[in-house]
């Protein structure tokens, strides 16, 4: 089943079982996909939409970090659990350890010499960490692995 399809399903059970937060949620995605569908003149395949669940994570993550800053607590409640929704659809996302083993494969991999050579780095990990991990906590580890070496 694609994600495109995965979503509607979803939309139909959150409106069955009236879970507000979850199908607002859901519309949400459903309408980013299809801005970024007319943006792009294309119809996008599932790793287009994991891209477009994957920047909302990331907006969700800055407003929680906001919100928490400006001391709204009940901003912060709603954004975590808007963000647990959009988390069920991306796949499972890779902890700071499971990055750092890849990185050091990564440095290996492209003879990266020092923080000189990041660009090489995260451009070999690019691939492998792609809707996987946040890109902020993979350059934090990139940078900390090459100041190592």
């Amino acid at each position: 089943m694609s994600l495109k399809d995965q979503l509607t399903e979803e939309m139909k059970l959150a409106m069955k079982a009236r879970d507000e937060l979850r199908l607002s949620v859901i519309r949400l995605v459903r309408s980013a996909v299809k801005n970024r569908e007319i943006d792009q003149k294309r119809e996008l395949d599932d790793q287009g939409i994991s891209e477009v669940i994957a920047s909302l994570v990331k907006q969700r993550r800055e407003s929680i970090r906001m919100f928490g800053e400006a001391g709204r607590a009940d901003l912060v409640a709603k954004e975590e659990q808007e963000l647990q929704v959009l988390l069920a659809f991306l796949p499972r996302q890779l902890d700071r350890e499971e990055v750092g083993e890849l990185v050091v494969k990564a440095i290996a991999a492209s003879g990266a010499q020092g923080p000189k050579d990041m660009g090489q780095v995260m451009k070999a990990l690019q691939s492998q960490v792609a809707g996987r991990a946040d890109g902020k906590m993979v350059s934090e580890v990139v940078r900390e692995k090459l100041a190592q070496v």
